[in-house]
């Protein structure tokens, strides 16, 4: 099945920035031209779903390494997706733990999670530390009762709470469990006010005597396990068609100057690369014939986005950029089983070679299939987010 043609953003915004020659990062230009750079680099925001630009976290900040895992998992290192149906929902949300009271009470705020969004599932992702004092002891029971809670208020004690989730852990190993707290967390999602957090519990019997929270789990505050942090970590769906208030605007005849200012968009710079410097690292495209006079035929050339050049590397933590491609060339009769055409382009080509129509012209060359992007990021406030763009690489082109 052929795929839809690339989303209309994409295309006008990097054809507009292909033409300030992106051989390296410029300041915007005053005047037009900065308008016209400043308009550009807006809609390319608006491809990316970033209302805001987030701040440069990424020299002081490290992702958490299940959210590196994930984006390895369903990406390849250029951000393509390895193949479809690897992640569930199209947005998946990661929350480090801000609670700083002991090391059983754990507090995410969610509050960066957009309106419309719809979640699919939660997952409560702890790291339980290894006990460092072991009995040999044979009457010694080496499990201990680990329950989940919900805390239904804060400030009060003893704090009133939900059971969600119980079982038995060993005191004397260490590693991630994670619980499953869809449910809880849908609620907090419809009503912030009901989010305080979770506590966690430990039981554990010897000798008639119950001990209560003998083991630990890491925290944020210790430096040493920052790496281990807990995360709450939702899997959603964004439920936007992202390209819309382009389409409708894009319907303009002009950019208005008075809408457009260049200083808002301090951080970006020029978009494109188009050069052949480190494509070595990337896909290639089809090589362009260079005789002169020749008429090409459909097919597909490189179209680098470096996120570098546009300011935008202090957030984005992978892929440094990516290769979008596109399509260029002749659509001429008789078109070639290479050249992927429709039958409506075929007639359309017979119609002009035929010249039965004088308003007929040959048929497009576009993207005829194309992948998802994947992009693993800092938001505003800083949570990790990995997050699934469809129709983003042109991997095929032909005739339409």
């Amino acid at each position: 099945m052929a795929a839809r043609p690339p989303c209309p953003v994409l295309r006008l915004c990097l054809a507009a920035l292909l033409s300030l020659r992106a051989a390296s990062a410029l300041p915007l230009a005053p005047g037009p031209r900065g308008e016209v750079q400043a308009a550009a680099l807006q809609r390319l925001r608006e491809v990316f779903d970033v209302e805001e630009l987030p701040p440069d976290v990424l020299s002081r900040r490290k992702p958490p390494q299940f959210m590196v895992d994930l984006f390895n998992k369903v990406a390849d290192a250029h951000g393509i997706t390895r193949a479809p149906g690897l992640l569930q929902g199209d947005v998946v949300r990661s929350f480090e733990d801000r609670a700083h009271v002991d090391q059983h009470h754990f507090y995410f705020d969610i509050s960066a999670m957009e309106k419309g969004e719809q979640m699919l599932k939660a997952e409560f992702r702890v790291f339980k530390l290894r006990m460092t004092r072991v009995s040999r002891r044979s009457d010694v029971k080496h499990f201990c009762k680990v329950e989940v809670y919900e805390l239904l208020e804060s400030g009060s004690k003893p704090q009133k709470k939900h059971l969600i989730a119980s079982r038995l852990l060993s005191l004397y190993t260490e590693g991630w469990e994670v619980f499953n707290v869809t449910q809880t967390v849908s609620r907090w999602v419809g009503n912030s006010r009901s989010n305080h957090g979770f506590l966690i519990t430990t039981t554990h019997v010897f000798n008639n005597r119950i001990e209560h929270n003998l083991i630990k789990f890491a925290k944020s505050q210790d430096t040493l396990q920052e790496s281990r942090n807990a995360l709450l970590v939702l899997f959603t769906n964004s439920n936007k068609r992202r390209s819309l208030n382009f389409v409708l605007s894009s319907t303009k005849s002009e950019i208005n100057p008075d809408k457009t200012d260049a200083s808002h968009v301090p951080h970006e710079t020029d978009v494109i690369k188009s050069s052949s410097a480190s494509m070595d690292r990337r896909p290639r495209a089809a090589p362009v014939p260079s005789a002169k006079g020749q008429v090409t035929a459909c097919h597909r050339r490189e179209l680098y986005v470096d996120f570098n050049a546009i300011g935008w590397s202090g957030w984005i933590i992978y892929p440094s950029g990516y290769n979008a491609f596109y399509c260029r060339g002749s659509c001429l009769f008789p078109l070639g089983e290479s050249l992927n055409a429709t039958n409506h382009a075929t007639v359309q080509s017979i119609v002009h070679t035929l010249k039965l129509s004088q308003d007929v012209s040959t048929p497009c060359c576009v993207p005829d299939e194309l992948k998802s992007l994947n992009l693993l990021y800092f938001d505003d406030k800083e949570n990790v987010v990995l997050k699934n763009y469809k129709d983003m690489v042109a991997t095929r082109c032909g005739c339409h």
